[in-house]
């Protein structure tokens, strides 16, 4: 038994233990990718690395033995920026999208990949709870939307692009036709009231994600009825009132009032508004010098002023969002920022500190070329985009065929990545260290794990495994330097290698290079 001191705390390890094993006794995180209970330290991603009795250098603490006396530092400046580094390097040649190119380009975000996987699957009810995860308006966008995410869409370099927009709407027109379509869990009542001015794209939006978090959204629109452009710009027999009505009622069946022909600056100033209730969102359409003079705010460039990623206008608990601040053509990017601005008040409300999050973190493939993209549509319906005529939504058979001509390109262990999730921790940057990436390759021979080399970091955490377990042929490391890489001994197959441990080799991979076949979204191999 050895007393050390960790942080400045004392801790009691057993003989022959680590220090990283004393660290995590205490509930210290220290990042440690190649590492497993039970199995020999391999010292080779060097995430874990502390300082040891105040020391020049830095020790693994994986393979470090705790000893008597022993004083380690596990978060000084320096151990961060050694750790940042190692991850930069692990990072630098990574190939695979944390997030599909369809997420990154889509101004809300949403999960793509997720939604088409449910629908493949004909989990519709689980794929339109994805949808509205991000996006208020499905059925009204999936008829006006301009499609940005297909731009992104790796499939349109092949032939075309996956008919994301049809699907987001298949899904959302399924659930309006049901009878009973889908109300979201919103918190208790937090006895909040938000007046929300203007009842378009924007303010639809905001007052759907605000009433989930527990508060009251009223809307004000000095039209007749609410919608705003959505109902009184665009063309009804593109957006019929019908699903804009349906829609709208879900909004206001999640508690939302709507007040109509009222004119803020005519009717109520925006300081009477908000000395009537705990916050004030003006999403009120674009606006010239008239328009803002009357609201009381101030104009800068073409809209509203107001703080970038905050929304709070100079006015306290005043927040300004939509083409009001930045005029745009696409509804998407309103029906985004009432999310965002629901997202911003609720921080207000709640007595936080008011700050948009970062972009979300992600490691990007880029460009293809042949053999990588023919990785990707190995098993993919290889069949052409799926037509409808004019406005004609899909039917279920035609969004199944369609979601299979998915490629799938987002990771299949997002939320498992450790490499990720210590990435975003350390703020490491794919993109601090140019080099190369390694390629793209898809081993599918086994028929429950996807084995994706490129994203290996070496760290022989499967290796092991199979060895323990005794498997006739297991994994080994290829290569020598930078340029080892964990292979399949004879040039044989992952199914030949993997026989009894390929589940435990999948979750205990710290990035998604081994990934079930399901979870990777990828049907059993010779199914269609």
């Amino acid at each position: 038994m050895a007393k050390i001191r960790i942080d400045g705390r004392e801790v009691d390890v057993g003989e022959g233990g680590t220090v990283l094993e004393a660290a995590r006794k205490l509930g210290i995180d220290v990042p440690a990718l190649c590492y497993r209970e039970g199995f020999r330290a391999n010292t080779s991603c060097l995430c874990c690395v502390v300082k040891i009795n105040g020391g020049a250098r830095l020790a693994p603490s994986c393979a470090t033995r705790a000893v008597e006396g022993m004083t380690v530092e596990s978060e000084t400046a320096e151990v961060r920026e050694s750790r940042r580094t190692a991850l930069e390097l692990l990072l630098a040649d990574h190939a695979g999208d944390c997030l599909a190119p369809c997420t990154n380009v889509c101004p809300a975000h949403m999960d793509i990949p997720l939604m088409i996987r449910q629908i493949q699957e004909g989990r519709l009810h689980e794929a339109l709870v994805t949808v509205k995860q991000t996006i208020a308006l499905p059925a009204i966008l999936g008829r006006i939307c301009p499609e940005l995410c297909e731009k992104g869409c790796r499939r349109g370099v092949m032939d075309s692009a996956v008919s994301i927009c049809r699907l987001k709407r298949h899904v959302a027109d399924v659930d309006l036709e049901s009878g009973n379509p889908y109300l979201p869990p919103c918190r208790g009542a937090s006895g909040k009231r938000v007046a929300i001015v203007g009842s378009g794209p924007t303010g639809l939006a905001a007052a759907y994600y605000l009433a989930q978090e527990g508060h009251q959204p009223i809307l004000f629109d000095e039209h007749p009825l609410p919608g705003g452009n959505l109902r009184y710009a665009v063309d009804p027999a593109k957006l019929p009132h019908s699903v804009l009505d349906a829609e709208i009622e879900i909004v206001r069946r999640l508690g939302a009032e709507f007040r109509q022909d009222f004119s803020a600056g005519r009717d109520a100033s925006v300081t009477e508004l908000r000395q009537e209730y705990d916050a004030v969102l003006l999403a009120v359409g674009e606006v010239n010098r008239a328009k803002a003079a009357a609201l009381g705010s101030e104009l800068q460039d073409k809209g509203l002023r107001a703080r970038r990623g905050s929304m709070m206008t100079a006015m306290e608990g005043v927040f300004a969002a939509g083409a009001a601040v930045t005029p745009f053509r696409h509804t998407i990017r309103a029906v985004a920022e009432g999310r965002q601005a629901a997202a911003m008040i609720d921080q207000y409300l709640n007595g936080q500190l008011v700050a948009a999050p970062g972009a979300a973190f992600t490691v990007r493939l880029g460009v293809l070329n042949e053999a990588e993209l023919a990785a990707f549509t190995t098993e993919a319906n290889r069949g052409q985009r799926t037509s409808v005529a004019g406005a004609e939504g899909f039917t279920i058979p035609q969004a199944k065929g369609e979601s299979d001509r998915c490629l799938h390109c987002d990771c299949g262990k997002l939320d498992g990545c450790t490499l990720r999730k210590y990435s975003m921790a350390y703020g490491a940057s794919p993109k601090k260290y140019p080099l190369d990436r390694k390629a793209f390759e898809r081993e599918l021979t086994h028929s429950a794990v996807v084995y994706e080399p490129g994203k290996c970091i070496a760290c022989g955490l499967c290796v092991q495994i199979a060895e323990q377990a005794k498997e006739p042929l297991g994994l080994t490391f290829i290569g020598r330097g930078f340029q080892i890489r964990v292979g399949i001994p004879f040039d044989g197959t992952m199914s030949e290698a993997l026989r009894k441990v390929g589940e435990e080799c999948v979750a205990a991979c710290p990035t998604g290079a081994l990934v079930m076949r399901k979870d990777a979204g990828l049907p059993e191999k010779g199914t269609s």
